[in-house]
């Protein structure tokens, strides 16, 4: 199943968990680039014709709800012999699973939960929608704390023709009586079922358990539960006065709306909270908790405690006597096998009832026959079988409306639904698909200059996808924003296709020239023409002629876009003092000169008054570091004639 492709749109992925009739994985809205849920059908019941129908309900009933505590439905379809549901993707635990780690929560926490639900409850009951099966199961909790409402699969609206009892099909667990028993349902059934949730999270328990589902529902018609208190101390009077009233055995007794519940969870937590002095809970023999499934009315220290609920006050009495415990024992005993006798009576004559009715509908209506699947068919298909002459049925109206899901001219809806009973003659009315809904047409935004984040908010907003292409080098946008897009900036493009924006990563680079030996003003410009400022700075050079450049930095190779690069000017050899050396023997006289940076050229000249080797004179007396110092050395007197 993962990596398949569901109607052209749904990646799936991984599997996240598998309930009762279906499989959830995490999925990719190819057209919207997100994370959704997928639920698929599990196979046994693709081909239940009322399997799938609840299937579809799910979906139609938790399309219509909006609520920030309720999960979000996207879409719903069939693919080949499929179907799914898409949703949104949640992250977290669900609520059964954070009891069983975590133990009691603490009562404001309970109230926080619980006023949650309510409200999710509330926005479902608006909507005639009652949930049917509330348990911690398909409370979700997210990382921030907040719960979302999930499972609507066995939901239905109250006026719903889906199913013709109220059978259990909740968890036994969380059940009301009335669903127990197929009493008719209303707000105050999910009231109920909250109810036992609260006490849950409260106590790290449920409040009834048995060998079996029946053991179990007949405890929620029967039994009182044993107050949240005797479990964990820690539990507040006042919730626990909300939570017990909830649970009441008569719906009348419970609050009446899911508002009003809401409210009263919201004083709590406020601290406005009082106890109502009617909640009460009908006397019954309740024993603290014990390790085994059977309970032991023994205490701990051996005596006999018992305990029961005032009528009046809500306070617990003890009663010390055994004896009048017993007599307690066996009264309860005896009205429970009577009311089990009653309830099973009572069963029974509906039947019989029921029964009665069918056979006289039988008996004096047309022959009925089971309506075909005309849902898959193509258009011409459905209605050459319904104009067919053999056909038990004929063509009713013939509508159409858009479909993600299914293609043109196939069958989406038909009305009365395959594989019920109908008389003879019925109209089937179809609902043929007019394919997707076009895209509306959208310009698209501007992205320059934005982040990643703020780019891909500006293409949501309008319906279209984001994809980040090749970053690329601008000399005007900062790293890491928007530097180029495709398309434009303005162009038409249509709800759900994707734009690709391109992220800065600053100034590219540039070959540097090489401009040593060229005059100053030709450098300029080679340098200016290749993108980068030049800075000029002269130095004095006997090898280089004035006006052209000596060096430069960088030298060749790469720099930024816009860098300087700073070049060396001659202004020519440098004059200076040259050091006297007259009086100074040949040698010396040279040595100096040599090392003062200059050439020594020397001329041998007769003296009468210089001792031979020495120096008489030097020109010049300043000069250029380089320049050539002539030397006159004394040869010694003029030789006579």
């Amino acid at each position: 199943m993962p990596g398949r492709m569901l109607s052209g749109r749904y990646q799936v992925q991984d599997k996240i968990g598998t309930g009762g009739m279906a499989t959830v994985y995490r999925g990719q809205d190819q057209v919207l680039g997100r994370t959704v849920a997928i639920k698929m059908m599990l196979p046994q019941y693709a081909n239940d014709p009322s399997f799938a129908a609840r299937f579809k309900q799910e979906a139609q009933a938790a399309a219509a709800l909006s609520s920030p505590y309720i999960v979000s439905i996207y879409d719903w379809g069939k693919d080949g012999e499929s179907y799914y549901i898409v949703m949104e993707y949640l992250r977290g635990t669900d609520l059964k699973s954070g009891i069983r780690k975590h133990g009691a929560l603490d009562s404001r926490k309970v109230a926080q939960i619980g006023s949650q639900i309510a409200q999710a409850l509330s926005v479902a009951h608006r909507h005639d929608i009652i949930h049917r099966d509330i348990k911690p199961q398909n409370i979700m909790v997210q990382p921030d704390g907040n719960i979302k409402v999930m499972d609507f699969g066995i939901a239905r609206a109250k006026n719903s023709s889906l199913t013709t009892d109220n059978s259990v099909l909740g968890t036994a667990h969380y059940v009301s009586p009335e669903q127990s028993t197929g009493k008719p349902l209303g707000p105050t059934t999910d009231i109920y079922s909250l109810g036992i949730v609260m006490y849950e999270a409260a106590t790290g328990r449920v409040p009834f358990v048995g060998d079996d589902a029946i053991s179990v529902a007949m405890k929620q018609v029967n039994e009182a539960p044993q107050p949240p208190s005797l479990i964990n101390p820690n539990v507040d009077p006042a919730l626990e006065a909300i939570i017990l009233r909830c649970m009441e055995k008569n719906p009348a007794d419970r609050y009446q709306s899911a508002d009003e519940l809401a409210r009263a969870l919201r004083d709590f937590i406020a601290g406005r909270a009082t106890i109502p002095s009617n909640t009460t809970v009908s006397p019954r023999i309740v024993t603290p908790p014990q390790p085994t499934s059977r309970l032991d009315r023994r205490g701990i220290d051996g005596s006999n405690t018992y305990i029961t609920r005032g009528g009046d006050t809500g306070r617990l009495n003890r009663v010390h006597s055994r004896e009048e415990a017993d007599e307690l024992d066996r009264r309860e005993n005896k009205r429970h096998k009577r009311n089990v006798i009653l309830g099973v009576l009572g069963a029974l004559v509906v039947l019989a009832l029921a029964g009665f009715a069918i056979a006289q509908m039988l008996g004096n209506s047309a022959q009925q026959y089971l309506v075909p699947q005309f849902v898959g068919q193509t258009k011409d298909q459905a209605t050459q079988a319904l104009n067919a002459s053999d056909s038990h049925f004929k063509l009713g109206t013939v509508t159409e409306s858009y479909s993600d899901s299914a293609p043109e001219g196939q069958v989406i809806d038909q009305t009365p639904s395959a594989n019920k009973q109908a008389p003879e003659g019925t109209a089937v009315n179809l609902v043929i698909s007019k394919g997707a809904k076009p895209a509306a047409a959208v310009k698209v935004p501007d992205l320059t200059n934005k982040s990643p984040s703020e780019a891909e908010s500006a293409l949501a907003a309008v319906g279209l996808k984001a994809r980040n292409g090749d970053s690329v080098e601008s000399d005007d946008v900062t790293v890491g924003y928007v530097a180029t897009q495709e398309p434009a900036a303005g162009s038409d493009a249509k709800a759900g296709d994707t734009i690709t924006y391109h992220l800065s990563t600053g100034k590219g680079k540039a070959d540097v020239p090489d401009v040593t030996e060229m005059t100053a003003e030709r450098a300029s410009d080679v340098l200016k023409d290749a993108g980068f400022k030049v800075d000029t700075q002269k130095q004095p050079s006997s090898s280089v002629p004035e006006g052209r450049v000596i060096s430069q930095s960088p030298a060749n190779g790469k720099a930024d876009k816009g860098s300087t690069v700073t070049i060396v000017v001659s202004s020519g050899a440098q004059s200076g003092s040259v050091p006297n050396v007259v009086g100074k023997d040949f040698e010396t006289a040279q040595s100096t000169l040599e090392n003062a940076g200059f050439q020594v050229n020397t001329v041998w000249v007769y003296d009468d008054n210089v001792a031979t080797g020495n120096v008489v004179g030097q020109t010049p007396s300043s000069a250029a570091a380089g320049a050539t110092i002539t030397i006159r050395v004394s040869s010694g007197p003029r030789p006579s004639a």
